[in-house]
């Protein structure tokens, strides 16, 4: 059992790459929103198939010792805000103020919580009286139509007086129980508003996240799978479902394709490296400096701090599936995105608005009848409909100058999505449906001239998530600053992570564990992280201290070989293709199939080479050589 499945579910296309213990072998499928257990089976199923010669999901299955899932629906959920109706019960009138500081928080708040507010005052003398409060509020919070509430005390003590007073009023096995969620037991952190805004975010995503994942865990035990499903997470570990924080699923497929950046970084001996990762829907761009990812130590989504340490991943509303349309007589690229239903024009299920995709099909780039692998044929007809309508009529420009004013609009798009994050030596990681088409155009005006296109583009995020062990990370903060109270805290957290490693399958003297004592300021900033064994002291005058526990247990990983210096040899071409380069130009331009090319082969552009589900383009002043290890790497030569 050395097989390893990894799964990136996107908004547009689903990613299966399987490492058989030498190599990997992947696949790509079209997500089915009404029921994501379709896609998720339906590209197991399409990869053994590519595996064994022929479609055996229960042989794979049960060769599988780990299958890591990483799905961006908490992101699509909180974007199209699909989720419960959230209500805040609180100890602290400042409280919903705090949380509505800035405008994102502004509107988010009125978007998932909007005035299902209700303060409790606890000091009053007569325990029945206290009760009665928090009965009313709750039911005028539910009757104001919330459906989770989010309970947040100024201490951990307040909140379990009022966990007994709810748990008292509110029996959990009536009907009119509601789950609850308390914010000192998600988070430790003293920040108010920061741990608030982490419960309400968490109990917007959790049903959403819950009712898939353990619909497709049941999925799996029908075909007697005992190795648990795997949830990637957002710091860059996976946990069983039942272990995982629907917040930490938040934008993990980008952590993903950080964790794989880091892995080519180190293959490749690079010093800083920028991700573009071009999915249908957005395009998502982050730093691995050495191999290193960049992370923040207070995340942040949709402009609102949560408590946890996210990596710094910067999202914007460009992908293949963007709609490319004309607003106020210029050439405008998203953020609204088409998706996978109904996709592009060119994907024949009724787009009527013109995308990339369509774009590249009409200049020449994309070929019509290899499309995701040949498994699915596009439509130029229909594109060229929707392109005439809805941009070169409105322009009042003719179809092929509409198609160089868009692809320009999208280079240019991309360009700013990652230039503030280059510097002397970047190099530009390109991957993800859309992003080796694209790389090249956008690189230059970055000021970016190398740019590396893995093989595994295609499904480069679901790639990385194999980068990842099974791990828990703790913060509580410290009541007092002694070390008796320090020590106190590390006995609790110790006990915790047991518990927690036991329910993942392993014992946590078999982990590697790193404890380390957080100082931070009085605005909630982290000062310092000061590693803590029993004993240490946690007085740091003026500071507030806490301490973080990270836990790990080693899964199974791939190994990437570090590239070989290989001496060139002209790449063969396998055809030609008629590429649009202009309005009144059309060129025959040399076609390369990746997989059939040496280590060492190279050439210059114009050209295209066509990979494993994704076709890059090669621009005229653009060198490219196929890598030992089978990757790409174009080099701008002005």
């Amino acid at each position: 059992m050395d097989t390893l499945i990894n799964i990136d579910n996107g908004g547009t296309l689903t990613d299966i790459c399987v490492w058989d213990g030498t190599d990997f072998t992947f696949t790509k499928t079209l997500t089915t929103p009404h029921d994501l257990s379709e896609c998720l089976f339906a590209g197991i199923e399409k990869v053994s198939a590519a595996l064994y010669g022929q479609a055996d999901i229960e042989r794979i299955l049960h060769a599988t010792k780990h299958i890591r899932y990483s799905t961006t629906q908490g992101t699509n959920a909180l974007v199209e805000r699909r989720g419960p109706a959230i209500g805040l019960l609180t100890t602290m009138p400042e409280l919903a103020t705090a949380m509505r500081k800035s405008e994102s928080e502004q509107q988010l708040f009125d978007a998932l919580v909007g005035e299902r507010v209700a303060t409790l005052g606890l000091d009053g003398d007569d325990p029945e009286a206290v009760d009665f409060e928090v009965v009313q509020q709750v039911n005028r919070l539910t009757t104001l139509g919330a459906a989770r509430v989010v309970v947040a005390g100024r201490s951990r003590l307040e909140e379990q007086h009022l966990r007994k007073v709810l748990l008292r009023k509110f029996p959990r096995h009536l009907l009119g129980s509601i789950p609850l969620i308390y914010s000192w037991e998600l988070a430790g952190d003293r920040t108010d508003a920061r741990r608030a805004w982490s419960c309400v975010l968490n109990s917007f995503l959790h049903p959403t996240m819950e009712r898939f994942l353990y619909g497709a865990e049941r999925r799996l035990k029908e075909y007697k799978v005992t190795n648990p499903l795997l949830v990637y997470r957002n710091d860059g570990a996976s946990s069983r479902v039942a272990k995982s924080v629907a917040l930490k699923t938040y934008s993990s497929g980008p952590r993903g394709g950080l964790e794989g950046t880091a892995a080519l970084a180190r293959a490749y001996g690079l010093a800083h490296t920028v991700m573009m990762d071009i999915g249908g829907t957005t395009t998502d761009v982050g730093v691995v400096v050495e191999d290193t990812v960049s992370v923040d130590e207070r995340g942040t989504i949709k402009g609102v701090p949560i408590s946890y340490p996210m990596s710094n991943v910067h999202s914007t509303g460009v992908g293949g599936s963007s709609v490319i349309a004309v607003t106020d007589g210029e050439i405008t690229v998203g953020p609204e995105s088409v998706g996978a239903a109904p996709g592009p024009a060119c994907f024949g299920f009724g787009g009527k608005r013109a995308t990339i995709t369509d774009v590249n099909l009409l200049l020449g780039v994309l070929d019509a009848n290899t499309y995701l692998g040949g498994t699915f044929t596009l439509d130029a007809a229909r594109a060229e409909a929707v392109i005439r309508s809805s941009v070169a009529e409105p322009l009042g420009i003719s179809l092929e100058e509409a198609l160089i004013r868009m692809e320009a609009a999208f280079f240019a798009a991309v360009a700013d999505s990652f230039s503030d994050k280059v510097v002397p030596g970047t190099t530009l990681a390109a991957f993800g449906g859309a992003g080796p088409m694209s790389a090249a155009g956008a690189a230059r005006p970055a000021g970016v001239d190398r740019v590396l296109i893995p093989r595994s583009a295609a499904v480069f995020s679901a790639l990385g998530i194999s980068f990842s062990d099974v791990g828990k990370t703790y913060e509580v903060g410290i009541d007092e600053p002694t070390t008796a109270a320090a020590e106190t805290t590390y006995r609790d957290l110790l006990a915790r992570a047991e518990r927690d490693m036991f329910q993942e399958g392993y014992a946590l003297a078999d982990c590697r564990t790193a404890w380390e004592l957080v100082v931070e300021g009085v605005d909630g900033t982290i000062v310092s992280r000061i590693p803590y064994a029993p004993g240490d002291t946690a007085d740091h005058p003026g500071e507030q201290t806490g301490l973080r526990l990270t836990v790990g247990a080693a899964l199974s990983q791939p190994v990437l070989t570090p590239d070989r210096d290989i001496p060139g040899t002209p790449a063969p071409a396998a055809g030609t293709r008629r590429v649009r380069s202009a309005a009144d130009r059309v060129d025959d331009v040399p076609v390369h199939v990746l997989d059939a090319l040496e280590p060492g082969a190279a050439g210059s552009g114009p050209a295209i080479v066509e990979g494993p589900f994704f076709t890059a383009r090669v621009l005229p002043g653009w060198d490219f050589r196929v890598t030992s290890a089978g990757d790409l790497i174009l080099t701008d030569t002005p």
